[in-house]
């Protein structure tokens, strides 16, 4: 996967910079998206294992056709040319990171025993956005198992204030 990934980034970072300069970011992200789905296609790999160069750009651009619009198919034609339309999706990865790092966003997943409120997610989010320094989008998940409480999650930041985690340490300390 560290190999994909190192792969991925100088074509998703050329994309980035491509994008940003055309103001077309979110375009952008959706044209490497479908791309994605394409390559990730069982049917498309196989035409593609043993195709040529040219044929697999032939392929790819026919399948994607009006998805793409001429810098997409440029940037698809490079990467068939260097052999590296099965990293698309880990080019998507790195694009949607370097968009959330330009646009100083960051996805936090929240996670609730119950479905919570409006005005709860309203001061969670406003109490992050302080906390982070950037715009938070909550993805809000409800899981009973966790008791009541919240666990927040944010990139490598794991706040576990549920009912299940103060048991597990009230076990652990007893045991001790």
């Amino acid at each position: 996967m560290s190999e994909l990934t190192t792969v991925a980034r100088p074509y998703a970072k050329a994309a980035f910079d491509f994008a940003v300069e055309a103001n077309a970011i979110d375009n952008w992200l959706e044209m490497l998206v479908f791309a994605a789905e394409v390559s990730k296609d069982d049917t498309i790999k196989g035409f593609l294992t043993g195709a040529s160069t040219e044929q697999a750009q032939e392929i790819f651009l026919k399948v994607c056709d009006v998805q793409l619009n001429s810098e997409g198919q440029n940037f698809i034609k490079i990467l068939a040319e260097n052999g590296r339309l099965s990293v698309l999706p880990q080019v998507v990865i790195q694009f949607s990171e370097l968009k959330a790092e330009y646009e100083k966003t960051v996805m936090v997943d929240v996670t609730s025993a119950v479905e919570l409120t409006a005005d709860k997610l309203t001061s969670i989010s406003t109490a992050l956005e302080k906390r982070l320094d950037r715009k938070v989008k909550l993805n809000c998940i409800v899981d009973a198992s966790i008791v009541s409480g919240l666990v927040i999650k944010a990139g490598d930041m794991v706040i576990d204030g549920s009912f299940r985690n103060k048991l597990n340490r009230l076990a652990t300390t007893m045991q001790s």
